[in-house]
């Protein structure tokens, strides 16, 4: 049995957005397998990153006849400094706290962009959006109490504030409207050159240099290319569940590769938000559903 075109097309966004996913999860793992010093990962990584960024840019503007840009205008330029400064937060955290303490608290990243487009850009969120935000607080507050009380309060943090500025990221792109698809690559080349100015005197340390060239290289722009892809052929809370991937399968790969077993606590935290994200993108699924389907009904009630 055939499928129809926009099934079909439905399926390959699943596949493409999926996959951006799945290799977001390996983020943090191939950074902790590296075993490195924090600066020097966050050089290498970074380096790479922007390499297959101009590389990119290269093959779109020069083979492929399109007019792209790497930093478009002053509203990329801003949005490209966040994903830069989100770098060293990023991995402030990964290097002070727990691998679920960071994921799970990166998760409330969807949270903070309704924040922001709600006082900037007076886009009011719906009554379900600002209920699933209480929960996602209540999570949010159970995993930071966990990192107080076992000393990781800096690295939560600093995933705290990650989260907030991959929030401005997204709500500078949304509000500009250009396409960005490339920005948070190309601007990789900021956070790379203050990272080589922090190296210690001895020069790079890292004793599994393969692994962090493997994630710059390949996961990192996989991961960014195809979750921005999706857009294309899903709706938009179809796509943020799958950057719910991250959240669930990263601390899964520690787990079996360095036996970092998550607290009760955090795993309890973790739940709260994963829950209240899932069941938030499905009610938005429905209700995008029942709209399309009775175009002309007035709804007494939409959230």
């Amino acid at each position: 049995m055939s499928l129809s075109p926009d099934a079909a097309r439905h399926r390959r966004g699943l596949a493409i957005t999926g996959l951006g996913g799945l290799a977001l999860s390996f983020d943090i793992p191939l950074i902790r397998s590296a075993n490195g010093e924090v600066w020097s990962i966050l050089a290498v990584r970074s380096l790479s990153t922007f390499l297959i960024a101009l590389a990119a840019w290269l093959v779109i503007n020069r083979i492929l006849g399109r007019r792209v840009a790497l930093i478009p205008g002053k509203a990329g330029l801003i949005a490209g400094l966040f994903y830069g400064i989100n770098s060293f937060t990023f991995l402030l955290a990964v290097f002070n706290t727990s691998t679920a303490n960071v994921v799970f608290v990166l998760a409330f990243t969807s949270m903070f962009a309704a924040m922001l487009s709600w006082i900037f850009l007076r886009e009011r969120p719906s009554n379900a959006t600002l209920l699933t935000m209480a929960i996602m607080v209540l999570g949010v507050g159970v995993i930071v109490q966990d990192g107080l009380e076992s000393g990781h309060v800096f690295g939560d943090a600093m995933a705290a504030c990650s989260a907030f500025l991959l929030a401005s990221a997204i709500t500078i792109s949304r509000a500009s409207g250009r396409d960005m698809a490339l920005v948070p690559l190309a601007t990789a080349i900021f956070p790379a050159i203050a990272a080589f100015m922090l190296i210690p005197s001895g020069g790079i340390a890292i004793a599994e240099p393969g692994y962090i060239l493997f994630n710059g290289l390949v996961m990192i722009p996989l991961a960014f290319f195809c979750l921005a892809t999706g857009p294309r052929y899903l709706s938009a809370p179809e796509v943020g569940m799958f950057y719910l991937l991250e959240t669930i399968l990263a601390p899964i790969w520690v787990w079996i590769v360095f036996s970092e077993t998550p607290t009760g606590q955090t795993l309890l935290g973790g739940a709260i938000l994963i829950f209240a994200l899932i069941g938030h993108s499905l009610w938005q699924m429905r209700s995008k559903a029942a709209k399309t389907q009775v175009p002309c009904a007035e709804l007494p009630f939409t959230g």
